[in-house]
Protein backbone atom coordinates (compact mmCIF):
# COMPACT_ATOMS: atom_id res chain seq x y z
CA UNK A 1 0.00 0.00 0.00
CA UNK A 2 1.48 3.19 -1.13
CA UNK A 3 0.97 5.99 1.70
CA UNK A 4 1.03 9.89 0.65
CA UNK A 5 3.66 11.61 2.57
CA UNK A 6 0.60 13.89 4.07
CA UNK A 7 -1.70 11.03 5.77
CA UNK A 8 -1.25 10.79 9.48
CA UNK A 9 1.07 8.64 10.58
CA UNK A 10 -0.36 4.88 12.04
CA UNK A 11 0.85 6.05 15.62
CA UNK A 12 -0.91 9.59 15.18
CA UNK A 13 -4.30 7.24 13.96
CA UNK A 14 -3.82 4.98 16.71
CA UNK A 15 -3.83 7.39 19.38
CA UNK A 16 -6.63 9.20 17.86
CA UNK A 17 -9.13 6.35 17.94
CA UNK A 18 -8.12 5.37 21.12
CA UNK A 19 -9.69 8.86 22.08
CA UNK A 20 -12.67 7.70 20.46
CA UNK A 21 -12.45 10.25 17.30
CA UNK A 22 -14.24 8.35 14.41
CA UNK A 23 -12.44 10.02 11.36
CA UNK A 24 -9.14 8.39 12.69
CA UNK A 25 -11.19 4.90 13.29
CA UNK A 26 -12.05 5.28 9.26
CA UNK A 27 -9.04 6.22 8.36
CA UNK A 28 -7.47 2.87 9.86
CA UNK A 29 -9.95 0.87 8.62
CA UNK A 30 -9.14 2.59 5.09
CA UNK A 31 -5.60 2.46 4.97
CA UNK A 32 -5.66 -1.65 5.95
CA UNK A 33 -8.87 -3.02 4.63
CA UNK A 34 -6.78 -3.94 1.74
CA UNK A 35 -4.79 -6.32 4.21
CA UNK A 36 -7.40 -7.68 6.03
CA UNK A 37 -9.60 -8.36 2.79
CA UNK A 38 -6.57 -9.93 1.31
CA UNK A 39 -5.63 -12.33 4.10
CA UNK A 40 -9.30 -13.04 4.65
CA UNK A 41 -9.95 -13.76 1.13
CA UNK A 42 -7.15 -16.22 0.80
CA UNK A 43 -8.27 -18.03 4.65
CA UNK A 44 -11.31 -18.91 4.02
CA UNK A 45 -10.78 -18.84 -0.21
CA UNK A 46 -13.55 -16.28 -1.10
CA UNK A 47 -17.09 -16.66 -0.18
CA UNK A 48 -20.06 -14.81 1.06
CA UNK A 49 -18.94 -14.38 4.66
CA UNK A 50 -15.52 -12.93 3.43
CA UNK A 51 -17.44 -9.32 3.92
CA UNK A 52 -18.48 -9.89 7.83
CA UNK A 53 -15.50 -11.29 8.21
CA UNK A 54 -13.65 -8.26 8.02
CA UNK A 55 -15.58 -6.07 9.86
CA UNK A 56 -16.06 -8.31 12.55
CA UNK A 57 -11.97 -8.22 12.47
CA UNK A 58 -11.96 -4.39 12.13
CA UNK A 59 -14.14 -4.43 14.90
CA UNK A 60 -12.64 -6.03 17.24
CA UNK A 61 -9.16 -4.52 16.57
CA UNK A 62 -10.76 -1.21 16.86
CA UNK A 63 -12.54 -2.15 20.51
CA UNK A 64 -9.67 -3.56 21.83
CA UNK A 65 -6.65 -0.47 20.80
CA UNK A 66 -5.64 -0.09 24.10
CA UNK A 67 -4.45 -3.57 24.19
CA UNK A 68 -2.00 -2.83 21.64
CA UNK A 69 1.45 -1.80 23.60
CA UNK A 70 3.45 -1.45 20.34
CA UNK A 71 2.21 0.68 17.88
CA UNK A 72 4.78 -0.27 15.30
CA UNK A 73 2.73 -3.66 15.08
CA UNK A 74 -0.15 -2.58 14.08
CA UNK A 75 -0.21 -4.36 10.99
CA UNK A 76 0.66 -7.81 12.19
CA UNK A 77 -1.67 -7.33 15.71
CA UNK A 78 -4.12 -6.79 13.22
CA UNK A 79 -4.01 -10.13 10.96
CA UNK A 80 -3.20 -12.12 13.61
CA UNK A 81 -6.70 -10.78 15.07
CA UNK A 82 -7.94 -11.63 11.22
CA UNK A 83 -6.13 -15.38 11.42
CA UNK A 84 -7.80 -16.00 14.76
CA UNK A 85 -11.07 -15.09 13.68
CA UNK A 86 -11.12 -17.08 10.64
CA UNK A 87 -9.88 -20.22 12.38
CA UNK A 88 -12.93 -19.89 14.53
CA UNK A 89 -15.28 -19.80 11.29
CA UNK A 90 -13.69 -22.14 9.95
CA UNK A 91 -13.87 -24.58 13.01
CA UNK A 92 -17.86 -23.57 12.83
CA UNK A 93 -17.70 -24.44 9.40
CA UNK A 94 -16.44 -27.77 9.38
CA UNK A 95 -19.39 -28.82 12.29
CA UNK A 96 -21.80 -27.92 10.22
CA UNK A 97 -20.78 -29.60 7.04
CA UNK A 98 -20.25 -32.69 9.05
CA UNK A 99 -24.57 -32.56 9.84
CA UNK A 100 -24.84 -31.34 6.36
CA UNK A 101 -25.92 -28.13 7.14
CA UNK A 102 -23.14 -25.59 5.11
CA UNK A 103 -21.76 -26.50 1.53
CA UNK A 104 -18.22 -25.19 0.46
CA UNK A 105 -18.57 -22.40 -2.02
CA UNK A 106 -17.28 -22.07 -5.69
CA UNK A 107 -14.60 -19.56 -5.59
CA UNK A 108 -14.28 -17.04 -8.55
CA UNK A 109 -11.29 -18.03 -9.98
CA UNK A 110 -11.68 -15.26 -12.24
CA UNK A 111 -11.44 -12.47 -9.86
CA UNK A 112 -8.51 -14.14 -8.25
CA UNK A 113 -6.89 -14.21 -11.53
CA UNK A 114 -7.67 -10.22 -12.17
CA UNK A 115 -6.09 -9.35 -8.95
CA UNK A 116 -2.82 -10.32 -10.79
CA UNK A 117 -1.79 -13.56 -9.83
CA UNK A 118 -0.35 -15.44 -12.91
CA UNK A 119 -1.25 -18.60 -14.65
CA UNK A 120 1.22 -20.65 -12.94
CA UNK A 121 0.60 -19.60 -9.57
CA UNK A 122 -3.22 -19.67 -9.87
CA UNK A 123 -3.04 -23.54 -10.94
CA UNK A 124 -1.30 -24.04 -8.02
CA UNK A 125 -3.35 -21.98 -5.99
CA UNK A 126 -6.70 -24.37 -7.37
CA UNK A 127 -5.14 -27.34 -6.47
CA UNK A 128 -4.16 -26.35 -2.61
CA UNK A 129 -7.88 -25.08 -2.01
CA UNK A 130 -9.40 -27.84 -3.50
CA UNK A 131 -8.09 -29.85 -1.02
CA UNK A 132 -7.88 -27.76 1.82
CA UNK A 133 -11.74 -27.82 2.74
CA UNK A 134 -11.94 -30.62 5.00
CA UNK A 135 -9.20 -29.91 6.80
CA UNK A 136 -9.42 -28.86 10.33
CA UNK A 137 -8.69 -25.26 11.12
CA UNK A 138 -5.75 -26.11 13.08
CA UNK A 139 -4.12 -27.47 9.86
CA UNK A 140 -5.83 -25.89 7.26
CA UNK A 141 -4.73 -22.02 8.65
CA UNK A 142 -1.07 -22.50 9.24
CA UNK A 143 -0.76 -24.06 5.65
CA UNK A 144 -2.64 -21.38 3.83
CA UNK A 145 -0.30 -18.86 5.75
CA UNK A 146 3.27 -20.39 4.97
CA UNK A 147 2.25 -21.55 1.26
CA UNK A 148 -0.37 -19.06 0.18
CA UNK A 149 0.94 -16.33 2.44
CA UNK A 150 4.42 -16.92 2.77
CA UNK A 151 4.80 -16.21 6.28
CA UNK A 152 7.72 -17.43 8.37
CA UNK A 153 7.33 -20.14 10.96
CA UNK A 154 7.56 -17.52 13.68
CA UNK A 155 4.95 -15.35 12.49
CA UNK A 156 2.36 -17.94 12.29
CA UNK A 157 3.23 -19.16 15.43
CA UNK A 158 2.31 -15.50 16.96
CA UNK A 159 -0.46 -15.58 14.93
CA UNK A 160 -2.11 -19.32 15.87
CA UNK A 161 -0.64 -18.73 19.61
CA UNK A 162 1.31 -22.24 19.21
CA UNK A 163 5.39 -22.96 19.40
CA UNK A 164 7.25 -23.63 16.23
CA UNK A 165 7.41 -26.78 16.88
CA UNK A 166 3.78 -27.29 16.97
CA UNK A 167 3.31 -25.39 13.89
CA UNK A 168 5.35 -27.38 11.66
CA UNK A 169 4.05 -30.70 13.08
CA UNK A 170 0.50 -29.06 11.76
CA UNK A 171 2.04 -28.12 8.47
CA UNK A 172 3.84 -31.44 8.09
CA UNK A 173 0.16 -33.23 8.77
CA UNK A 174 -1.60 -30.81 6.30
CA UNK A 175 0.94 -32.14 4.02
CA UNK A 176 0.34 -35.47 4.73
CA UNK A 177 -3.49 -35.21 3.74
CA UNK A 178 -2.40 -33.18 0.66
CA UNK A 179 -0.29 -36.17 -0.86
CA UNK A 180 -3.01 -38.10 -0.24
CA UNK A 181 -5.28 -36.41 -1.46
CA UNK A 182 -3.56 -35.68 -4.71
CA UNK A 183 -2.81 -39.40 -5.45
CA UNK A 184 -5.67 -39.21 -6.78
CA UNK A 185 -5.75 -36.13 -8.63
CA UNK A 186 -2.41 -36.55 -10.98
CA UNK A 187 -2.89 -33.43 -13.06
CA UNK A 188 -3.03 -31.56 -10.15
CA UNK A 189 0.02 -32.83 -8.47
CA UNK A 190 1.86 -32.24 -11.34
CA UNK A 191 0.90 -28.49 -10.58
CA UNK A 192 2.18 -28.37 -7.40
CA UNK A 193 5.43 -29.69 -6.64
CA UNK A 194 7.49 -29.67 -3.40
CA UNK A 195 10.49 -27.69 -2.55
CA UNK A 196 13.76 -29.10 -0.96
CA UNK A 197 13.46 -28.89 3.35
CA UNK A 198 15.07 -25.64 4.54
CA UNK A 199 17.46 -25.46 7.44
CA UNK A 200 14.13 -25.29 10.03
CA UNK A 201 13.59 -29.35 8.57
CA UNK A 202 9.91 -28.17 7.45
CA UNK A 203 8.48 -31.02 5.59
CA UNK A 204 8.26 -30.94 1.68
CA UNK A 205 5.63 -28.89 0.88
CA UNK A 206 3.92 -27.01 -2.00
CA UNK A 207 5.14 -23.23 -2.53
CA UNK A 208 3.34 -20.27 -4.33
CA UNK A 209 5.72 -17.90 -4.43
CA UNK A 210 4.76 -13.91 -3.50
CA UNK A 211 1.06 -15.40 -5.27
CA UNK A 212 -0.71 -14.75 -1.51
CA UNK A 213 0.42 -10.79 -1.73
CA UNK A 214 -1.44 -9.40 -4.64
CA UNK A 215 -4.24 -8.81 -3.31
CA UNK A 216 -2.90 -6.70 -0.42
CA UNK A 217 -1.93 -3.95 -2.81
Amino acid sequence: MTRSALEPADAVLIVEARAGHGWAREALFRRYAPLVNGLAYRLLGGDSDLDDLVQESFAQALTCLDRLQNIETFPTWLATIVVRTSHKLLRRRRLMKRFGLWKPPEIDWEQVRSNGIGAEDLLELRAIYRLVHDMPAELRVPLVLRHVEDRSLQEIADMVGASIATVKRRIAKAQELLAIAMKDQPRTSDAVKPNAPEATNEPHTPRVANAGRHRDG
